[in-house]
């Protein structure tokens, strides 16, 4: 009896030690899923180390019609550049906003063509997924290199080999004062510009109906961070200025 216990115990300690492993590597794994600072394969930039007072503003989802006009135009009032990360499935139900967008000057970039997210995908999927929205985005009449922004910044392997695969860079970010509900705009105005620091990429989402609050602190936005002699470039542009 006593050695059938022991066996008992040991079995017991052997199986609940791989059941921390497994729970523990799940845990890893989620972890790498969210983080905006590391993946497994390929190039991850969630900021750019640089001596210069450069900082990236960019825009998730749509376009829609209850953000685009709003934003170009306060974007055109204040002279600055900015980086759209496009849905594809947004840009082929409105591509005369995704034209006014590439027609302004600014940068585009892929979103995904439906923005799920990009975690237990296969391969196949992921490619459908970026090369879609590619070619949605050359339909605008963009001709710059299309970075690329996973949706909720998930990914794990399939997203990050393909991009590694194509020489593309995952973007990220380290800044992103309205991902957390809905706060108002003196909130998302003060969260920005208290985080920022050179070579910060923002992220905003402006696009649809319920995010007025959003599109109303991004003029209040680059007027602080110009008066503290901040520039606004793309995300290509602050990633060519890398040192």
């Amino acid at each position: 009896m006593i050695l059938k216990s022991r066996r008992a115990r040991k079995w017991t300690i052997a199986v609940a030690s791989v059941l921390v492993v497994v729970i523990a590597g799940a845990y890893t794994l989620l972890q790498v899923a969210d983080s905006r600072t590391f993946q497994f394969f390929g190039t991850l930039v969630s900021r750019v180390e640089t001596g210069e007072k450069l900082v990236a503003l960019t825009f998730d989802d749509g376009p829609d019609p209850a953000g685009t006009k709003s934003v170009l135009d306060t974007l055109k009032s204040r002279q600055v550049p900015a980086s759209f990360f496009l849905i594809g499935r947004d840009i082929a139900a409105h591509p005369d906003l995704a034209k006014d967008i590439a027609a302004a000057g600014h940068e585009l970039g892929n979103h995904s063509f439906s923005h799920d997210r990009m975690i237990g995908v296969t391969p196949s999927w992921v490619a459908d997924e970026i090369e879609a929205t590619d070619a949605l985005i050359r339909t605008t009449g963009y001709t710059g290199d299309i970075v690329f922004r996973p949706p909720n910044g998930k990914k794990l392997f399939a997203l990050p080999y393909y991009l590694a695969e194509h020489n593309r860079t995952t973007v990220t970010w380290d800044v992103e004062p309205d991902s957390a509900g809905t706060p108002d705009a003196a909130t998302i105005e003060k969260t920005t510009v208290e985080q920022v620091r050179p070579g910060s990429i923002i992220l905003l989402h402006p696009m649809y109906p319920a995010r007025e609050q959003t599109r109303q602190a991004i003029g209040p936005i680059v007027d602080q961070l110009k008066q503290r002699g901040f520039r606004f470039v793309t995300v290509a542009q602050l990633l060519a200025a890398r040192r």
